[in-house]
């Protein structure tokens, strides 16, 4: 049984203070722990439900029971009350929130329709210009589909602004005419602009429209025998007609929706959102929101869309699969409709993402219960002290030395936690060719920043025997106690399935071959290897855009600008005499000592 006289008893202290204005309030427990976040239309009102124990499932009654004190944060608007609750929610990560785990941002496709000759590209982030975003997209995949078709469809150049400044000649989309070729002239500013307004007609829905236009462009166009103007815009035609074919009957007419439903099995809650943006599946993606016991559906919904539609814009209409207790507060806070459905196109939506939902709790819980036997069957063959909660993964990447970086991937019980991925740009350049060493910076500047939340059980190493004595011996100051270090290392031709494992004080050992252990590790092993190189390939793909150019006193963007217009590269820049570097306009003589003495000194 709950004692829940004294939480309640200020609970109720604090109900005759509160005030009656939209705002957020924290419940907080002792030792100054925040218990709930929580936001309301009217804060008095708000809290005082609370008061009514008896109507409240076992989880709130708990936290009645441990309220200490209570702080409340009047806001101007609903809106603002959202924002802060976010932000106070993940700042504390209450126990008694439902909490979502991921966070992650959606791509988008953009028009940048303010420039000379509009750009298509993807883009994540904020969007605080004026340009055209249309999404957002489940996945990348999904983006580049759309692009494909806005490119066969509108010709729109889709290259970055510097390639597009430095053409000389068409490239290779325009011959497969995937791009009117604005860079070389090939269409005009006007004729561009009316691809541009055609496109983003067809990203809101007015597809009907564009095909007329094209068929009578077509006709005209045959009519003067232009028959090569005809058959472009005919393969036009083609392509817009093959994007309708495909199109769920359901999603006509749903110009901007969110599609949200709940399922829930074996104590397992799953969210999943499908977006429709012009009669188009954009994608769906699952959430698992955490801390859900006891909480009714509408509450994990309210939860999620409160989470969710703080960092993401919030379409024309949400539908959902449950009505919501909070509604008309939360269609305030957002700017939108929510609505559900009972009968009718929306409602076999609903009842769709209702069965993905459940799909992706299967496919979570066979996971689960096939990572969880790993986790028990490597306990039990590294002599583990207890079933690793965290077990982080080390790889290093580097090219002969150059852009070298150390990579940490972290694995749970409840698969990767990608959250926690850290990579390490190696600071001691004369170890670079030293993998040994490398790793000892790596764990070293680690292990210095552990504390008892992200400390590991197990720390798994690319390497065999000398990797494994190097990292002991640069940990040997700190306290790793409960901590296993094992490494593994390639086996006979490098043959996967046959590794060795190393761990201080025992032989080195293989585990049976293809058995669901080895094949756990290697999966992990592999995962940690994928992410250093990823990581190492943005470093240097990154350090291609780079240039000694930049480093050179006095040279700014513009100066470096027409110096590579003019040589064509830094290496030939480094070549040129004081004679020809002033050549290029606006390079004075002496500038143009100072860039040749740089680069000869």
């Amino acid at each position: 049984m709950i004692d829940i006289k004294k939480g309640l008893e200020n609970l109720k202290q604090h109900i005759k203070i509160a005030p009656e204005n939209p705002g957020v309030y924290r419940m907080i427990g002792e030792d100054g722990e925040v218990l709930y976040v929580g936001k309301a239309k009217n804060i008095k009102k708000r809290i005082t439900a609370y008061s009514h124990i008896n109507k409240l499932p076992v989880r709130l009654q708990r936290m009645v029971a441990q309220i200490c004190r209570m702080e409340f944060i009047i806001v101007e608007n609903e809106a603002r009350a959202l924002l802060v609750e976010n932000e106070l929610i993940k700042q504390f990560k209450p126990r008694y929130n439902i909490l979502l785990k991921d966070d992650k941002t959606f791509p988008h496709l953009m028009i940048d329709v303010e420039a000379d000759f509009p750009c298509l590209r993807k883009y994540r982030g904020s969007r605080k210009d004026n340009n055209k975003y249309f999404g957002p997209f489940a996945s990348v995949g999904a983006v580049n589909s759309v692009t494909d078709i806005l490119q066969k469809v509108f010709l729109l150049r889709s290259c970055r602004d510097s390639v597009f400044k430095n053409r000389e000649r068409p490239c290779m989309m325009y011959q497969i005419k995937r791009c009117s070729a604005p860079c070389v002239g090939k269409i005009s500013k006007e004729d561009y602009k009316i691809l541009v307004q055609d496109a983003v007609d067809f990203l809101e829905g007015k597809n009907a429209k564009i095909q007329e236009q094209l068929s009578e462009k077509m006709q005209e166009a045959s009519s003067r025998m232009d028959y090569e103007t005809a058959m472009l815009y005919r393969d036009r035609i083609r392509a817009l007609t093959s994007v309708q074919s495909t199109h769920n009957v359901e999603y006509a007419g749903i110009k901007s929706a969110d599609v949200i439903a709940i399922a829930r099995k074996n104590g397992i809650v799953c969210i999943q959102i499908f977006f429709i943006r012009s009669g188009q599946n954009c994608g769906n993606a699952p959430y698992f929101p955490m801390q859900t016991e006891d909480a009714e559906d509408t509450e994990i919904l309210e939860a999620f869309i409160t989470s969710f539609y703080a960092s993401q814009k919030a379409p024309d209409e949400i539908i959902v699969s449950t009505s919501l207790e909070n509604q008309d507060f939360l269609e305030e806070a957002i700017g939108t409709k929510i609505r559900t459905y009972q009968k009718g196109g929306k409602a076999s939506i609903i009842k769709m993402a209702e069965n993905n939902a459940e799909a992706s709790i299967e496919r979570k819980l066979a996971m689960s219960a096939s990572i969880k036997n790993n986790l028990e069957e490597m306990t039990k063959i590294f002599n583990l002290p207890r079933i690793p909660q965290r077990i982080e993964v080390y790889d290093n990447s580097h090219n002969q030395g150059s852009y070298a970086i150390g990579a940490m991937i972290v694995a749970t019980p409840e698969g990767f936690d990608k959250k926690s991925y850290r990579t390490f740009n190696i600071k001691n350049s004369a170890i670079t060719n030293d993998d040994f060493a490398m790793m000892q910076e790596v764990l070293t500047r680690r292990l210095s920043r552990m504390t008892p939340d992200n400390r590991p059980d197990v720390i798994l190493l690319d390497g065999g025997k000398g990797q494994l004595n190097a990292v002991h011996e640069a940990l040997a100051d700190f306290d790793l106690n409960g901590i296993t270090i094992i490494a593994i290392s390639k086996g006979p031709d490098r043959n996967a399935g046959k590794e060795f494992y190393h761990i201080k004080g025992r032989e080195s050992f293989e585990l049976p071959y293809r058995s669901a252990i080895a094949f756990y590790l290697q999966n992990i092993r592999d995962e940690a290897h994928r992410f250093a190189i990823g990581t190492h390939r943005k470093k240097r793909a990154k350090s291609i855009y780079k240039s000694r150019i930049d480093e050179i006193e006095g040279i700014g963007q513009k100066r470096k600008h027409d110096l590579l217009n003019y040589f064509g590269s830094a290496e030939e820049v480094a070549n040129a005499s004081v004679k020809d570097l002033q050549k290029v306009g606006g390079i004075s003589k002496k500038t143009a000592e100072k860039i040749f003495n740089y680069f000869h000194n």
